[in-house]
């Protein structure tokens, strides 16, 4: 099996490597950046991609975010998030895309390394595998409605909370007007808000947003 590896931590990218060569599989490329990611994957289309969630240069969750758009262009690409965060925005979206396996394994709890490389091995053939943290947090995210929102998303809601325009919420996030209104729209079909007046729909979406508390 060839695996390409994303892992900020250059201690543990090292580990990693000796561990899977040692049990019988090729890391053709031990990387510790998405842009790094992205070239190796598509250079040389692995068997299985392993990447981190937080990476640089923010380090909050462009590793996922990253696995979830190759995920939408290589819909084959087995995808294996390891990582020490239960990251639920866009997990759901890399767990739904596509026809090949999925995994989502926490660090903490990764302490075989030939369960852990078993692991690799399902889901480079197809099969998923997801941490039980992450299904907790996924299944309380399913009940709350701020958890269909995107993070983009999230983010304009926040600003429509604190009493921004479209206009300032746009110089803020730095969109343009038209894609204000498109999230803002998104946000009021994901929050279920059908009252036909824009006004009111806005203090609607407000009035979940507090009830559901700052965003993550």
């Amino acid at each position: 099996m060839r695996i390409v590896l994303a892992e900020d931590s250059g201690l543990i990218r090292e580990s990693l490597v000796g561990l899977i060569g040692q049990l019988g599989h090729e890391v053709v490329a031990a990387v510790d950046n998405v842009d790094a990611m992205t070239a190796a994957v598509h250079g040389y289309a692995p068997d299985l991609l392993v990447t981190d969630v937080r990476m640089p240069p923010r380090f909050s969750d462009e590793g996922l975010r990253a696995a979830v758009g190759l995920r939408a262009r290589l819909d084959r690409l087995p995808i294996v998030v390891l990582s020490q965060y239960v990251e639920t925005v866009y997990v759901a979206e890399l767990l739904e895309a596509g026809d090949a396996g999925t995994g989502y394994l926490l660090k903490d709890r990764v302490s075989n390394g030939r369960e852990f490389v078993a692991a690799l091995e399902k889901v480079a053939a197809g099969g998923t595998l997801v941490d039980p943290e992450v299904v907790r947090r996924l299944v309380a995210r399913r009940r709350d409605p701020l958890g269909r929102l995107s993070a983009r998303e999230r983010e304009v809601l926040e600003l429509i909370a604190q009493g921004r325009s479209n206009t300032a919420i746009g110089r803020k996030l730095s969109l343009t007007d038209a894609t204000v209104s498109k999230h803002i729209g998104a946000i009021f079909t994901k929050l279920s808000l059908d009252p036909s007046a824009a006004d009111h729909r806005r203090v609607l979406a407000v009035l979940r947003y507090l009830r559901g508390g700052p965003t993550l």
